[in-house]
């Protein structure tokens, strides 16, 4: 059935401009930054407020279980209250009543974010309104048990997509805790299995580095171990859906943990496909790295993903260096601060073009090295790129399923959630 939000909500708390000019106490105190994933309970920046702040600025406290809906900003984030907290006016709270299911709700907003950043869009400053909100129709099915179901059924594949999302910040953990044994500390196992710049292994200042490294090591240009290709630069072509193998990576696309997220895909049409991978179809093991924007971010090309670029971002394809560790040597040191060396600073923005990256050096250890290197990561990269994989099959079921639950097309009884789970 089709009713008002207002006709369900029992709260629509709006929360006042002023921010706190003191910090300290118990009730955290949120911004946008501090979402990360379906709840909300804690300031990551630490911030918290005293209960008499909150009384002498009269500051509204989300209750437990108050969805939290982003109205300006970047309208459509949202998360559920596990704790007591306040917020600034980025953020209207929706407290629930006895007549909707609060995580129903927060799946059902999600579903129809981009609608209502479109309506948000008509105003000079994108913002939706407490009066929006309130007069906003939404469908929900005709009982609270029903709601519950398709709340639980979809938690179910939130739970597993989140299991996914911690093993893989642990394999990412590992290999960078093991890259910076080896190739920062340059404590990497010598002839005898001892760490070698411990155990006193010898070393050798580098002047392309401008640092020492370990003898027998050297330095290259990337040019020498890669093929660099840079992106089409015309005029972003237009979004036109025709098959699922014609899209274009966007710098949203690239994941701050290095993998290829393709949760929104930009399509274009065959032609322009065609336009845009004359140079070059980036696939497995490639690197793409960002122009503009988040400079210097990189991403590396899973498994059998063949797709095109975008505009700002580059193509660099190991040739003769084992492709993994030559991904990995972008979160070194020496690769960061030769991106800083190698950045321009513009006027209005920071930008990374193609001749700058072609002057970064790539340290090269003994081949021995490297390949033993290799073979530890590739196996835990190749984990990582099946786990993201997955994740991308469990969100396309979990948006395929709400609205087919939603119109009861589906239904989810609770001994087949207690068989599952």
């Amino acid at each position: 059935m089709r009713v008002k939000l207002k006709q369900v909500i029992t709260d629509f708390i709006v929360p006042m401009r002023d921010k706190p000019k003191v910090f300290g106490g118990n009730i955290p105190w949120c911004r946008i930054e501090d979402v990360d994933g379906k709840y909300l309970s804690e300031s990551l920046s630490n911030q918290n407020v005293s209960t008499e702040t909150i009384k002498e600025m009269n500051l509204r406290v989300y209750p437990i279980n108050t969805l939290l809906f982003t109205c300006s900003a970047s309208i459509g984030t949202t998360a559920i209250t596990k704790k007591p907290l306040c917020t600034n006016q980025t953020f209207i709270g929706l407290v629930g009543s006895n007549k909707i299911d609060i995580e129903y709700l927060y799946y059902y907003l999600n579903k129809v974010g981009s609608m209502l950043q479109r309506a948000a869009s008509i105003t000079t400053i994108p913002y939706l309104s407490r009066r929006f909100f309130e007069e906003l129709v939404i469908d929900i099915p005709s009982t609270l048990s029903i709601q519950n179901n398709i709340a639980n059924t979809l938690s179910l594949l939130d739970a597993k997509i989140e299991l996914n999302n911690k093993i893989n910040q642990e394999l990412e953990a590992m290999t960078k805790t093991l890259y910076n044994y080896w190739f920062v500390q340059f404590d990497f196992p010598n002839e005898q299995g001892k760490p070698y710049k411990s155990s006193g292994g010898k070393m050798v200042y580098n002047k392309e580095l401008k640092r020492v490294i370990p003898e027998r090591w050297k330095t290259e240009r990337i040019t020498e171990c890669c093929r660099i290709v840079d992106c089409l630069h015309s005029k972003k072509p237009d979004y036109n859906f025709e098959d699922e193998r014609y899209y274009l990576l966007q710098l949203e696309n690239l994941r701050d943990d290095g993998l290829i997220d393709l949760s929104n895909r930009y399509f274009v049409s065959k032609n322009d496909y065609e336009k845009w991978t004359s140079r070059i179809e980036v696939t497995t093991n490639d690197v793409v790295i960002t122009n503009a924007g988040r400079v210097g971010a990189t991403a590396q090309i899973p498994n059998k993903l063949v797709s095109g670029i975008g505009r700002n971002i580059t193509a660099i394809r190991p040739l003769s260096i084992s492709p993994t560790y030559f991904f990995m040597t972008f979160d070194g040191i020496d690769m960061k601060r030769q991106i800083a060396w190698n950045t321009d600073q513009g006027a209005f923005f920071t930008s990374l073009n193609v001749k700058g990256i072609k002057k970064l050096f790539v340290v090269r250890p003994e081949r021995l090295i490297e390949t033993k290197f290799e073979n530890i990561v590739t196996p835990i990269r190749n984990k990582r790129e099946l786990l993201q994989s997955q994740n991308q099959q469990l969100t396309d079921l979990r948006d395929w399923l709400l609205p087919m639950l939603m119109n009861e097309q589906i239904t989810v009884k609770e001994t087949e959630l207690e068989e599952k789970e």
